[in-house]
């Protein structure tokens, strides 16, 4: 992972979560050539968490395996 200051910030393509609900608290993704960028929705201009597919492919498995779940 790294953190772009000053990629492109186009506007286009970009995700939320569906649980979002509107909201601009919300984490943003968005998909180019093979790499996921990652934002927060309330400072579109701010830096950018990027991942390589192979990155991003661990932090999914994750996920649905429940490596990431909250504890009680």
């Amino acid at each position: 992972m790294t953190i772009a200051q000053t990629f492109p910030q186009d506007g286009g393509d970009w995700f939320k979560s569906s649980f979002c609900k509107g909201g601009s608290n919300c984490v943003e993704v968005r998909f180019v050539g093979g790499i996921a960028l990652v934002r927060n929705s309330r400072e579109e201009e701010g830096p950018v968490l990027v991942f390589t597919r192979g990155e991003w492919e661990a932090f999914e498995l994750g996920m649905f395996s429940g490596e990431f779940a909250m504890p009680f």
